[in-house]
C-alpha cells in the first residue's frame, strides 16, 4: 500500500488526526507525512482544522473531505441501487423485503458457521469483527467496561442503504439474531445518518 493510501486509511479509521499522530502510527517522519498531506489536500481528498491548544501553537488536525470518503465507496453502488429499484418496480415493497430477508438469512448462515466453535461473547465478537473487516467494513472491536464496541469505519453498502433503509435494519437484526437473546445490541453511531462511522454497543442483558 502506498504511503498516501496508508494515510487515507488511517484518517478514515481514526477521524481527525495530526501529522504527528499519523507519523507515529505509520512509522514515518512528521515532515514526510506533512508533504503527503499537502499533496492530498491539493487533490481535494483531505482538509485541515487548526485546533487551539491551552498552551502553545494551535494543533493542525486533518480529516477526509467528501471526495476523500468517496475513495472508500463501494464501486458497485450504482448497480446495487439499480437492482433494488428494479425489484421494487417489478415486485413492490414486499419483493424488496423478500430479497433483503434472503440476504440476511444467507449471511446469518455464513456467520453462524464461522462462530460455531466460539464458546463466549468475546470470541464470537472477535470472529465477527474479522468477518466484517474482510468484507470491507474496516471493523474494529474495543471493550468498554463490561460492554464491547464493534466499530465499522466504512460501509460498503452505504449508497444502497441510503436508498433502502431496510438494509440497515437488517444489519442490526442479523447481529441480534446471531448473538442470541442473552445479549443486547444497540447502534450508537450511524454512517447513513451522517456520522463518520457505525458503532454497536454489545453486552449482556440485565
Amino acid at each position: 500500500m502506498k504511503s498516501t493510501d496508508r494515510i487515507l486509511d488511517t484518517i478514515k479509521r481514526e477521524g481527525s488526526v495530526s501529522a504527528k499522530v499519523l507519523a507515529d502510527q505509520l512509522g514515518m517522519t512528521t515532515m514526510g507525512v506533512r508533504q503527503h498531506l499537502q499533496s492530498l489536500e491539493r487533490d481535494g481528498l483531505v482538509d485541515f482544522e487548526d485546533i487551539r491548544a491551552k498552551v502553545g501553537r494551535p494543533s493542525r488536525h486533518w480529516s477526509l473531505t467528501a471526495q476523500g470518503h468517496r475513495r472508500f465507496a463501494d464501486s458497485h453502488h450504482d448497480l446495487s441501487i439499480t437492482l433494488i429499484d428494479s425489484v421494487q418496480n417489478v415486485f413492490g415493497e414486499q419483493g424488496v423485503a423478500d430479497v433483503i430477508a434472503q440476504r440476511e438469512a444467507a449471511t446469518f448462515a455464513q456467520y453462524q458457521d464461522a462462530l460455531k466453535d466460539c464458546d463466549n461473547l468475546e470470541a464470537k465478537l472477535q470472529t465477527l469483527t474479522y468477518l466484517r473487516e474482510s468484507e470491507g467494513y474496516m471493523a474494529e472491536l474495543h471493550q468498554d467496561g463490561t460492554d464491547y464496541i464493534l466499530i465499522e469505519h466504512h460501509c460498503p453498502i452505504c449508497h444502497a442503504a441510503k436508498s433502502c433503509p431496510a438494509l440497515c435494519r437488517s444489519e442490526i437484526q442479523l447481529f441480534r439474531h446471531l448473538l442470541g437473546e442473552a445479549y443486547r445490541v444497540e447502534r450508537e453511531e450511524h454512517i447513513v445518518s451522517g456520522q463518520r462511522r457505525c458503532t454497536y454497543r454489545i453486552g449482556e442483558k440485565t
